[in-house]
């Protein structure tokens, strides 16, 4: 459903599951690969990143918590198959045991 709120944004949450033989350098070149697509792709409007700091013990294996922002769904729907999203997916593929994403608006 789009959100018609004047300053809303459009969330697009991932959450990374690494496979257990990924190396910390691979998880490094990782994050600076995702985070580096800001200034590939114009329609992000806003990123952020972190590492999970629970303590509940909920987060399933997923460590990784990356956070788009898009000004609308037609922005967020020419990020998806952008050449850079792409390239980023292509070389995370590898060393990811699973992904999960959720799309919200903003209230």
């Amino acid at each position: 459903m789009m959100n018609t709120l004047k300053g809303a944004l459009l969330r697009h949450l991932v959450l990374f599951k690494f496979k257990a033989e990924t190396t910390s350098e691979a998880v490094i070149t990782l994050e600076q690969a995702f985070a580096d697509l800001p200034s590939k792709i114009p329609e992000i409007v806003a990123f952020e990143w972190g590492l999970n700091n629970s303590p509940e013990g909920l987060n399933e294996g997923f460590t990784h918590c990356f956070l788009v922002s898009f000004s609308n769904e037609a922005d967020r729907d020419n990020y998806l198959p952008h050449p850079e999203h792409k390239k980023f997916v292509e070389l995370a593929g590898p060393y990811i045991e699973k992904a999960l994403v959720v799309d919200y608006w903003t209230p």
